[in-house]
């Protein structure tokens, strides 16, 4: 059966593979400047669906988006098994304050198998160890807002396509 590292790609038998089995072979790796196609073509994998909803897919603008902000020293690929490529997470600087969450995207096939809020505690992590918040906007209509939520990011606001939202490291423990 094909996996979620494989190009094309699909959910491995919930039988055969536990979120912990999986979770545990993940690692993150760092970026080099040679890797900005490779990342632009899993970005374009696992935005364009959601672009397309929305009216707002260019392969062009994808390109663009991504060469803006395209930080090799604030970047990791997220890796499976040591040499497998399938996402890619990003986490700046913003301010004084806050860690700017631009970039968590996994490969089709990836989403719903527990490797994003495995990323997502790495970036918790980095946000309580310097004592700051962590910044993202999703698009209107992407499911990655239901995601942001679960994992106890508030809404702030939206313009346009856009929605920010801000995980707290002080309401972290709070009920």
């Amino acid at each position: 059966p094909r996996t979620c590292w494989s190009r094309s790609a699909r959910r491995p038998a919930p039988e055969k593979t536990t979120v912990a089995d999986l979770t545990s072979r993940l690692s993150l790796q760092p970026v080099s400047q040679d890797d900005f196609e490779a990342m632009l073509a899993l970005r374009i994998d696992a935005m364009q669906s959601s672009l397309e909803r929305v009216g707002r897919f260019s392969a062009q603008s994808s390109r663009e988006r991504l060469a803006a902000s395209f930080a090799v020293q604030h970047m990791h690929h997220i890796v499976f098994d040591g040499d497998k490529r399938i996402g890619f997470i990003s986490l700046k600087p913003e301010g004084d304050n806050a860690l700017r969450l631009d970039h968590l995207y996994l490969r089709t096939g990836c989403q719903g198998l527990g490797i994003g809020e495995w990323a997502l505690n790495w970036a918790k992590a980095q946000a309580r160890q310097q004592g700051k918040d962590i910044l993202v906007t999703t698009l209107v209509e992407s499911d990655s807002n239901r995601f942001y939520l679960r994992h106890g990011f508030e809404k702030e606001g939206a313009d346009g396509v856009d929605v920010h939202y801000r995980w707290r490291v002080s309401a972290e423990g709070v009920c």
